[in-house]
């Protein structure tokens, strides 16, 4: 069977192969291939400016060259690394061979060939291209999908910020607040979450087979190859990795930096399923409507229907990602001595990973686009709670030392029905100050916000 979206063992690369284009580049085998040839690349440029007799500086032409092999890496060079690793069944030496393979016209570069991935360990190329990768996909697509997501509800709230809207603690009348306010709400705690995954550093180290510069100093015993390594992994790309220097580890980057990334998107995931569940709540009660698209349907038998499916997509893709970044998380930074390889196949997930995390905020986008407020809804739903006002009298009757105030409440609303004719022949028996009785015989559920307006914009 050819190898299609339609036939695709995973849905990320079929049914929702359009959505994830943006990541492919870069989490795919063919993205970790490209970023192994750009560390290659990059070290063997570094080795050149070291200063040894042995390798002189390269001319501007080979160094264009080199950068050009980086820059231009194609789904075909991905194929022919791949060719040579059926030869060599070890992934990291296909890149090497296919490296100095581009090295045969061009006599400079292949008089220096055996420079390239000259004393390093193959986790000195992997664990630098993960976090390349990882960089790539951060910067690139995780934060501006989920940056998209947090200005939406921004504005939504924003816009809503002064509708008041009926609470439910416990699944019961509570007292009210707005729209705006509890959108704001998810605003804030996704801002917080999003700075902590942007803050993540990201590592990388180059230090060789067991992490003490063994080769290294075996080939130049007085040479400060740990501070040529940081240069290499610190300077700026194109000519450095632009990562976080690793000075100790064992054959592989300890993964500590990656559990940190990967626990601040579960996190963010997190509260947006905490989200898209109250999303789907507040739309089986008629809070909100949806728009409809031409030629959608919500049933194949009951006409009338249209369900929250982005959300819905949206819960159970987040809970997909949240899975699989617990076991990377769990996993990574474990390995037996200094080193086996059961991250090597586990890591190859991180796209799998991110991949339904970028899926779900594609469909909250979806989902929150589609949402038009219901006022009518909301403002029946307040109209029908007078009950929930028995916090503010019995708080006002406090203020006065009215004894028993809140079993007095307890007493009329608890468990019944409540007019406002209830509750005004309540406060107009109460002895209080005529100004606070007028004060709260004029309040109703839709005007009892308290700051919920005020803080909504404020997000």
């Amino acid at each position: 069977m050819a190898l299609s979206p339609i036939s695709a063992l995973s849905p990320l690369d079929g049914r929702y192969a359009n959505r994830l284009a943006p990541l492919r580049p870069l989490m795919s085998e063919q993205g970790y291939m490209h970023k192994r040839v750009q560390v290659e690349i990059c070290w063997f440029i570094a080795l050149s400016d070291a200063g040894f007799s042995e390798f002189r500086p390269l001319s501007p032409g080979a160094r264009t060259y080199l950068l050009g092999l980086v820059k231009n890496f194609s789904e075909a060079d991905a194929a022919a690394i791949k060719d040579i690793e059926k030869t060599t069944n070890h992934d990291v030496k296909a890149v090497e061979y296919w490296i100095k393979s581009r090295f045969e016209a061009r006599p400079e570069l292949k008089a220096a060939s055996e420079f390239v991935h000259f004393a390093c360990t193959s986790e000195d190329i992997n664990n630098t291209s993960h976090a390349l990768q990882l960089k790539g996909a951060r910067e690139l697509v995780l934060l501006p999908a989920l940056d998209a997501v947090i200005a939406r509800l921004r504005d939504m709230a924003h816009a809503h910020a002064a509708v008041p809207m009926l609470s439910r603690t416990h699944g019961q009348t509570a007292s009210p607040t707005t729209v705006g306010k509890e959108l704001a709400n998810v605003v804030v705690r996704l801002a917080a979450a999003r700075e902590k995954i942007a803050a993540v550093q990201l590592l990388g180290k180059m230090n060789g087979a067991v992490g003490n510069y063994n080769a290294h100093l075996a080939a130049w015993p007085d040479f400060d190859w740990e501070a040529f390594s940081r240069k290499v992994v610190e300077s700026h790309e194109p000519l450095g990795l632009g990562l976080t220097f690793q000075p100790y580890s064992i054959q592989i980057e300890p993964h500590d930096y990656m559990a940190e990334l990967f626990d601040a998107v579960a996190r963010c995931n997190t509260i947006l399923i905490d989200f898209s569940r109250d999303a789907w709540g507040y739309i089986s009660l008629g809070y909100f409507k949806q728009r409809l698209r031409d030629g959608e349907i919500g049933s194949s038998t009951m006409p009338h229907k249209v369900n929250p499916i982005d959300f819905e997509n949206a819960e159970g893709n987040l809970g997909l990602a949240n899975a699989v970044l617990k076991h990377l998380s769990e996993k990574l930074p474990v390995s037996r001595w200094q080193r086996d390889l059961t991250d090597s196949t586990v890591l190859r997930n991180m796209g799998v990973a991110l991949g339904y995390a970028v899926l779900a905020y594609h469909s909250l986008g979806i989902g929150l686009g589609k949402l038009e407020l219901n006022a009518e809804a909301i403002e029946a739903d307040l109209d029908h709670s007078w009950e929930v006002l028995a916090e503010p009298i019995q708080t006002v009757m406090r203020r006065y030392g009215v004894q028993g105030a809140y079993e007095k409440l307890k007493e009329v609303t608890r468990g019944k029905t409540v007019a406002a004719a209830d509750l005004h022949a309540l406060i107009s028996s109460l002895e209080i100050p005529q100004g606070e009785k007028d004060r709260l015989l004029a309040m109703t559920p839709g005007s009892y916000i308290g700051k919920a307006a005020e803080l909504a914009k404020r997000a």
